[in-house]
């Protein structure tokens, strides 16, 4: 009988390959769940804007008028059931603090709508087009409001200038109103995404 050949060494590629892949499967798994982003926000501002819904009597300073009513409403008083149906159109002066007369950094322009009849709520639509020296630009915001909610988010969809592709969230809330004519609503908006 041959005496047998020694056994060669192991390679230790096939080891350090198994190695790297699940070291780069852990991260990516990690990535994927999120833990390795940020959570913190890249940017944050506080802006209010101010309506003020056209009445019939107060065309001069009016920012905001009812263009769509359901039959049995008119446009310039909202329906009555939640003010299920009205769509409402603003063009909003947006300032630093809860001042109507403070200086406008820019404007609040875009729509809502009351859209359902059991509780008080509508959906928003809009852009905060910024014209001051600190900002150019504008921020675009879409989502759900329920209006009896004391704080409520929208979701920031992009923007252009200073703002380029930005995402993240608005949070609203009722800052005062006056009827249904005026209302003020503080805007804490949080950038999660910033270029």
């Amino acid at each position: 009988m041959a005496p047998k050949a020694p056994k060669a060494p192991k390679s230790p590629i096939p080891n350090l390959f198994f190695f790297l892949l699940l070291i780069l499967s852990a991260f990516s798994a990690a990535a994927a769940s999120g833990k390795l982003r940020s959570r913190r926000p890249c940017r944050r501002l506080v802006f209010y804007f101010h309506d003020i819904l056209y009445n019939g009597e107060n065309a001069a300073n009016a920012t905001a008028a009812i263009v769509g009513a359901p039959a049995w409403g008119n446009t310039t008083v909202l329906t009555g059931m939640n003010h299920f149906g009205d769509v409402v159109v603003f063009d909003d002066p947006i300032t630093v603090d809860n001042n109507l007369h403070g200086p406008p950094v820019g404007r609040a322009q875009g729509f809502y709508i009351y859209d359902k009849k059991e509780i008080f709520t509508a959906w928003l639509g809009f852009s905060f087009v910024f014209n001051s020296t600190e900002h150019r630009g504008s921020l675009n915001f879409a989502g759900a409001d329920p209006l009896m909610n004391k704080t409520r988010d929208v979701s920031v969809i992009g923007g252009t200038g200073d703002f380029f592709m930005a995402r993240g969230i608005a949070t609203l809330s009722t800052d005062s109103f006056e009827g249904e004519v005026y209302f003020r609503l503080r805007a804490d908006i949080k950038l999660y995404e910033c270029w």
